[in-house]
């Protein structure tokens, strides 16, 4: 049976800032349970896979199982279900939340996180769609970027050809129906040539020599997202070397199974830019593809060759050695699941048994989770200190803090135990790093990366904890760790008043003086993926400055004599460029959650924090008046993930609610005085579990204490 162990490690191959807390790894033990608890599990994956294609994502089964034998609940609470006719009542709400707020306590790790399922990305490890292949993320058509990439996974574990009663034939003939494997996206391309099923030159240069060009160029990879350089970063290395694994019967096998020609006859040339009309989310435009050419015919054959072998010589051994430096700093968890498996490949094939190997290894289980859905690659360690922050935030707000002090005490900690409490060392700009001291990350301290909204929410939880008395949450984070958090805030302001993500945007000022649109449009330029927008440069986002208006001005209101001006100058920035990114139609795009409802949620909480008014504010009111004409008959709202793709308002199958977007829709009406999920770049959705736990919480909590109190009073 599958156990959740938490903030725990050990051995000389698991390093840690903090003695691993946040830290979530499942374990199978086969002497855990009862007949009856496996019995349990067993009904639960059955139910899941009776009713997989209609309900896709997991309800965490498996770990609220194992939390509700640690932590037993006895709920003396009745379940509240009003009638149409019926008011709502103070008494109904509270009922409610204390209902709410006692069993999300129950879900508490012993170190004050809450796990929970972050997965989506099907790239990672994904599922089987109706009609024989696998999407993007778990919401997603078929994709030839899943399909191709599940069908070679499940033959390297061991599935025959023809197995999994039907499934693997089904998942073949998707692919060769579709064009075969030579029109996977690129990404895909390169674990194909890795595996030996692909020609290296079937793929668009990825030159290590990027690398070394001086900094000012505007391509060079220290200016992209993090994200995308730190992907590019392993791939140029792999690229370089033209690393080929081990030619097995299986391999020799698929080199037949994923095509419809013969493999000596395929042309690679052609199939450098083939790409399944399913996958292209994000053509090429033409500059690109010429560009691809000239380097494919004329530098790569340069470089292949003496002397100019000795210049990718050398650029091998520069991206090892950032490689490297992202590693260590990261305690070997990597910014994220994609760099993470490729930079213990190349460390693998730079020495198989070296040290950097061997503290790779330990380090994939914290991307592994395990429910009834089966296990699947997070796409990230895991969301511990966002969900913590805005849970902490979710509870204060029902008033309720005295009688769930335990549970406050206890995020207390791990808010205090996960920021990140020192840079990482050297000369950070030839690292193309960032200042991270006194940041907060979105998963854990061992993993460090710095991020701007995480920072914000982090700093939010920590002000609102200190409010409260320690005798009830604890004592309050030394104020010079909350200094270096402001700092940190203040430091990641760009030009424009916006925030991006983990760093500055790092472009010139002519392309910062452009507009948005066209800023992205000269960026994307470069984007060298098919399915996902938005992922070279770090844009600044809505979400990112809100939360960074919303952190400062809850500062200044507890510090006011600390560096007040500067602050004063970021909250007015911030809110300016709010309102210049809002959309004619009063919404703004939410890129970190599904969609509108999202970013609305923000860039009002975000205004309304800067000093803005329903009265005074143009772009609150047609906020509002979006929000509100989506608002459903049923009285709630439910957006579809197609917002997101297609970035157009887009209901829910069937006009059905969720919870989550209702909770960010009345937040955000809450914010202006009004009566009344997750993605990334664009294309890919991840689950965020936790979010249905604490939006409705925080959404009533709000309602309580500001809407219905104001009306009875």
């Amino acid at each position: 049976m599958w156990r959740l162990k938490i903030a725990e490690g050990g051995g000389p191959w698991l390093r840690t800032k903090n003695n691993h807390i946040g830290r979530q790894v499942w374990e199978f033990d086969p002497s855990l349970g009862t007949p009856e608890e496996i019995a349990e599990v067993e009904r639960a994956r059955e139910e899941f896979r009776k009713n997989r294609f209609e309900k896709k994502h997991s309800s965490d089964l498996l770990m609220r199982l194992q939390f509700s034998m640690e932590n037993p609940l006895e709920m003396d609470f009745p379940i509240i279900k009003l009638q149409d006719h019926e008011d709502v009542t103070e008494e109904a709400v509270m009922t409610s939340l204390r209902r709410a707020i006692s069993r999300i306590s129950t879900l508490q790790a012993h170190d004050g996180h809450w796990p929970g399922d972050y997965g989506g990305p099907m790239f990672l490890l994904p599922g089987l769609n109706k009609d024989g292949g696998w999407g993007l993320h778990i919401e997603g058509t078929s994709t030839m970027f899943g399909t191709a990439l599940t069908y070679v996974i499940l033959r390297l574990l061991g599935e025959g050809s023809d197995g999994g009663d039907g499934a693997m034939e089904k998942g073949r003939n998707w692919i060769l129906d579709h064009g075969s494997a030579t029109a996977i996206t690129s990404w895909g391309k390169m674990w194909l040539c890795v595996l030996g099923v692909f020609d290296w030159s079937g793929i668009n240069p990825l030159p290590p020599e990027m690398w070394l060009l001086p900094y000012f160029i505007p391509v060079h990879p220290g200016r992209m997202w993090c994200h995308c350089r730190m992907v590019y970063l392993p791939m140029s290395y792999i690229y370089g070397k033209r690393f080929v694994g081990p030619i097995t019967p299986t391999v020799v096998s698929l080199k037949t199974e994923l095509y419809n020609i013969p493999y000596d006859q395929i042309d690679w040339n052609r199939a450098r830019n083939e790409c399944a009309k399913e996958d292209l989310y994000y053509p090429h435009p033409l500059i690109q593809d010429i560009l691809w050419a000239s380097l494919h015919k004329i530098v790569e054959p340069i470089l292949m060759h003496w002397p100019g072998n000795k210049l990718r010589e050398k650029a091998i051994n520069t991206a090892m050695q950032h490689i490297h430096y992202e590693d260590e700093n990261t305690r070997y968890i990597c910014i994220g699941p994609v760099n993470k498996v490729l930079n213990m490949l190349c460390c693998w094939i730079e020495e198989p048994n070296s040290e950097a190997f061997k503290l790779h290894l330990p380090r994939v289980s914290d991307y592994l989770w395990v429910a009834e859905d089966g296990m699947k690659m997070q796409g990230y360690n895991g969301s511990q200190l966002w969900d913590t922050a805005f849970t902490v935030q979710a509870i204060i707000s029902t008033n309720l803090s005295e009688e769930f002090g335990p549970t406050l005490k206890k995020a207390h900690e791990f808010v205090k135990n996960t920021q990140v409490l020192e840079d990482c060392p050297g000369d950070l700009n030839s690292w193309y790093r960032h200042i991270s001291k006194g940041a907060w990350p979105f998963s854990t301290a061992d993993h460090g990366w710095p991020i701007s909204d995480c920072t914000a929410e982090g700093l939010k939880a920590a002000l609102l904890l200190s409010k409260i008395s320690p005798e009830i949450v604890g004592y309050q984070i030394d104020g010079r760790k909350l200094y270096d958090a402001v700092n940190v805030i203040l430091s990641l302001m760009n030009q424009d008043g916006g925030f991006a993500t983990y760093e500055l945007t790092r472009s010139y000022a002519w392309l910062e003086v452009c507009r948005i649109e066209a800023y992205r449009l000269v960026w994307a330029i470069f984007n060298p993926t098919e399915t996902l927008a938005d992922v070279v440069i770090d844009y600044p986002y809505v979400e990112c400055t809100s939360a960074a208006i919303q952190a400062l001005t809850s500062f200044k209101k507890l510090y006011p004599g600390h560096r007040r001006e500067e602050i004063d100058n970021c909250i007015a920035k911030s809110a300016h460029f709010i309102e210049k990114i809002q959309q004619s139609d009063g919404s703004w795009y939410g890129s970190w959650g599904i969609c509108f409802t999202y970013g609305i949620w923000f860039g009002v909480k975000g205004l309304v924090a800067a000093g803005r008014t329903y009265e005074s504010s143009s772009c609150i009111r047609k906020a509002c008046n979006f929000l509100l004409s989506k608002q459903l008959a049923s009285g709630g709202w439910g957006e579809s993930y197609l917002s997101c793709q297609d970035k157009v308002y887009t209901n829910l199958e069937g006009n059905k609610t969720h919870a989550v977007n209702t909770g960010w829709a009345m937040l955000a009406l809450i914010d202006a005085e009004q009566e009344a999920m997750g993605v990334f770049n664009r294309n890919c959705m991840s689950s965020y579990s936790a979010y249905r736990n604490i939006f409705p919480i925080w959404a009533l909590g709000e309602f309580r204490s500001r809407a219905l109190c104001r009306k009875n009073n």
